[in-house]
């Protein structure tokens, strides 16, 4: 007979790809000016407006990471880091709020919009 703790992880390892993480939404990120990655991507929102994007695909967003993460640190300006498929949280540097559209964020070498 089965434990209940390994029917839940039963469960859990069977249902967890069908759970959706976070909210439909279309990404656009830039590094280096180009376009890394333009398609449909979950959005979970957070405290202040802080938000972290990945992949609806669950494969990486960009080369080598799996979620971005904004962190507001102050009005317009933001923390942005990349969780890479190594289990490192990278920083990707500080960003600003585009005046000219709301959604996006600009970094020194990238550009991250979420829609």
């Amino acid at each position: 007979m089965l434990n209940k703790g390994l029917i839940l992880l039963m469960l859990t390892t069977v249902l967890a790809p069908s759970i959706s993480w976070g909210k439909d939404a279309k990404c656009i990120i830039k590094q280096g000016g180009t376009i890394a990655y333009s398609g449909s991507c979950a959005f979970m929102p957070r405290r202040d407006g802080s938000f972290t994007v990945r992949n609806n695909e669950n494969t990486t967003i960009v080369p080598s990471v799996t979620n971005i993460s904004v962190d507001i640190t102050s009005s317009g300006i933001a923390e942005v880091r990349g969780l890479t498929i190594y289990g490192n949280n990278s920083r990707r540097g500080t960003a600003t709020r585009s005046k000219k559209d709301p959604a996006c964020w600009k970094g020194q070498e990238f550009e991250i919009s979420a829609y």
